[in-house]
């Protein structure tokens, strides 16, 4: 990966906000009044290319109703921008164009009406944005090649080679920071969207960051929420981000607990690393698929080694402390890769009814609770077992779950074990003696 650009200092030139006006266009619709405060989100992935047989925003607006079903707040959508054509290799993080839609998903018409299905619906939408590098054709190379990050020689760079079809930005250029911002703004504006998840966060430079969200949270007509993708946690979060993918997280699930037998604990580790020094609200961003895993590595069920090790992961993921994302497709147990490269095809929807309304159980739960969205995390996990409160106010839930293939006895902490239980899903009493057994990857939700 090419290394993060060194910030500038105090005495750095003026920054782009002060050189150049931002030429918002009229304001579409009316600004959603129901976007989730960042840790209350329950973010879905859609990937256009697979996601139906028309591949494009309409094939996404006649399921909005099963998405809204599964307890989902926020609609994240794939790069909806043209493409670039010289040294392609079909990626939709190659753009040619930061204020035009992709012919291949429709017009800019149908991304309104997505977007005002989704409001309907009472669903955020945010969008993709590839703000690192362009496309080797965006007019910018020819417009502005100063815009771009130059070697010895004078050949604008290629980021990463295995990423032929991209060239890097130049943040420290102040020019570029301003269109780059006004192109974040028009879609706010022009399609009435929500927010934005940022492609490869860790390339540009912490003063573009920090500038482009703080420019974006200034828009008063509209809440937005602002994911990174990236390793820099920390820094996203003081540059202003609400939220940020867990990489470490599914990584730790995968490899470690699951496939290396290591300790339950090294989840613990893991949120003391990543909420250290962290605004209260900032949530961690977990899942247990996306696009990139997907097509590289295979659904949930493959890579967790069966479709109820996924589900006690996702449930790690969605409870603990961390805002969920489900990849369209997860929901129904879809068991082929979903690319978004190369030729298409679309999801099979034909539904596993039980996966499915388990996993609108475990979101309606999560979405009804205070405590698990904003509660104080206490951990109790086992080298096997995964167990946790969170506590808000009056309200407390006791989870536990069993991340291993064989059946678990867990060891009940005094301060757990009581009859004051009820199921969280069935209302009903619950009983905690001194120790549990729990099936493979069984997982018991309980509330006081």
């Amino acid at each position: 990966m090419l290394a993060l650009l060194a910030c500038t200092g105090p005495a750095a030139a003026q920054t782009a906000a002060a050189q150049a006006p931002y030429r918002d266009p009229a304001q579409y619709g009316q600004p959603f009044a129901g976007v989730p405060e960042s840790q209350n989100a329950t973010v879905y992935q859609v990937n256009m290319r697979g996601f139906s047989q028309q591949g494009n925003f309409q094939g996404v607006l006649t399921r909005l109703d099963s998405i809204k079903a599964l307890g989902i707040n926020v609609v994240y959508l794939m790069p909806i921008y043209p493409i670039g054509k010289l040294k392609a290799v079909d990626s939709p993080f190659a753009v040619q164009n930061y204020t035009a839609v992709n012919p291949e998903f429709g017009t800019l018409a149908d991304l309104r009406a997505l977007v005002a299905g989704a409001h309907a619906r009472h669903m955020a939408v945010m969008l993709d944005w590839v703000g690192n590098h362009t496309s080797w054709d965006h007019a910018w190379i020819a417009e502005h090649p100063d815009w771009y990050v130059h070697d010895a020689s004078g050949a604008i760079v290629n980021p990463i080679a295995a990423w032929k079809d991209i060239a890097q930005l130049n943040f420290q250029n102040p020019q570029l920071r301003a269109a780059m911002i006004n192109a974040l703004r028009y879609w706010v504006f022009q399609a009435n969207i929500d927010g934005y998840r940022f492609d490869y966060a860790d390339g540009p430079t912490y003063e573009f960051m920090a500038e482009m969200t703080k420019n974006l949270k200034g828009i008063r007509t509209h809440k937005l929420l602002l994911l990174a993708e990236g390793d820099k946690k920390k820094y996203f979060f003081q540059a202003g981000f609400q939220l940020d993918y867990d990489f470490p997280f599914i990584q730790v699930m995968r490899h470690d607990i699951f496939a290396g037998g290591k300790s339950v604990r090294l989840l613990d580790s893991l949120n003391a690393a990543e909420y250290r020094a962290a605004p209260p609200t900032a949530r961690m961003l977990r899942y247990v698929s996306n696009h990139d895993i997907n097509s590289s590595e295979g659904p949930p069920q493959e890579m967790f080694g069966s479709a109820p090790g996924a589900l006690a992961a996702f449930v790690v993921a969605a409870y603990m402390k961390a805002v969920p994302m489900i990849y369209n497709g997860q929901e129904v147990g879809y068991a082929e890769r979903v690319p978004f490269m190369g030729p298409r095809k679309a999801i099979d929807w034909a539904p596993n009814p039980a996966l499915t309304r388990e996993y609108k159980r475990l979101l309606r739960f999560r979405n009804g609770s205070n405590a698990l969205r904003n509660g104080a995390l206490a951990s109790y996990s086992s080298d096997d077992v995964c167990a946790f409160t969170k506590t808000a106010g009056p309200e407390q839930v006791l989870v536990l779950i069993n991340l291993r293939r064989a059946p678990k006895t867990y060891a009940v902490p005094a301060g757990l074990a009581g009859a004051a239980w009820r199921d969280a899903f069935s209302g009903q009493a619950r009983a905690v003696g001194s120790a549990l057994t729990l099936q493979p990857f069984q997982y018991l939700v309980l509330r006081k």
